[in-house]
């Protein structure tokens, strides 16, 4: 369980196998432990890491009286801090959108590229865009999971769902949520580029989404945008297709690599 230092950010992270590197990035208000199913599955041929992004999990909080650290820094950060070349590099959410900006700063430098649960808008169309964040009651302790889980998966897997609840509502999620920090104007300015800057990609990318994802139209776009890219939508699946329907999304990403890195 070690942590690094990456910028100003106190960087928690865990690693499981051996063999190339494959670095797992999670989603908003979610944490790197959630990615455990895909840790079981690919940790016997390769090197698994996932951290906890700035104001998340384990890692430190930002000063409230400054803007957010870039996500596509801190991961450019963290794989120099280890040394890791040409990795595989999965993201949900969140994390699917800082592995596509990172990924058109270096369009080959990745092995292969595994987005989940966030695409693009098609050049002209606005972007999406969330609702400001609004300060979390300081009652809640536990943090709602919205649309990222069924209630199906609720109501038939509870302790599944009760692990995903504990292990993303930590100390750091929680203050930073009650004090949300700004997106800084040098992310808004790189999100508006990224239907045009995804045309330049050429690693190999594998775009996952669950079928009932209210993203799967951008996603479907993003592999559209970006040259041999893969798409698949899995049935009945939600935001956090990876947790949620873990197996079909290792077979899908397994078949992938099978093709990319032999």
């Amino acid at each position: 369980m070690p942590w690094i230092e990456v910028g100003e950010t106190d960087i928690y992270y865990q690693e499981e196998g051996a063999g190339g590197p494959m670095v797992f990035l999670h989603g908003m208000s979610s944490c790197g432990e959630a990615w455990w199913q895909q840790f079981t599955h690919f940790r016997d041929r390769f090197r698994c890491i996932a951290y906890d992004s700035v104001n998340h999990g384990h890692s430190s909080n930002s000063p409230r009286d400054a803007d957010e650290p870039d996500r596509a820094d801190e991961l450019e950060g963290f794989l120099a801090a280890l040394g890791l070349e040409r990795p595989i590099i999965a993201g949900n959410s969140m994390g699917a959108n800082t592995l596509t900006r990172w990924a058109m700063r270096h369009p080959g430098d990745a092995r292969a590229l595994i987005p989940s649960g966030a695409g693009i808008t098609l050049p002209g169309q606005p972007i999406a865009r969330l609702p400001a964040p609004q300060p979390l009651s300081p009652d809640v302790l536990f943090l709602p999971t919205g649309d990222a889980l069924t209630e199906g998966f609720k109501v038939n897997q509870p302790r599944m769902y009760e692990r995903y609840l504990r292990i993303r509502s930590t100390a750091t999620r929680l203050e930073a949520l009650r004090a949300p920090r700004r997106v800084s104007a040098a992310t808004l300015a790189e999100l508006k580029t990224m239907a045009d800057g995804v045309t330049r990609i050429t690693s190999p990318m594998c775009v996952i989404v669950g079928a009932l994802d209210a993203a799967a139209p951008r996603c479907e776009t993003l592999a559209s945008a970006v040259p041999g890219a893969e798409f698949h939508a899995i049935e009945g699946a939600p935001h956090n297709v990876y947790y949620e329907a873990a197996e079909p999304y290792n077979v899908i990403v397994d078949a992938f690599l099978a093709k990319v890195t032999g």
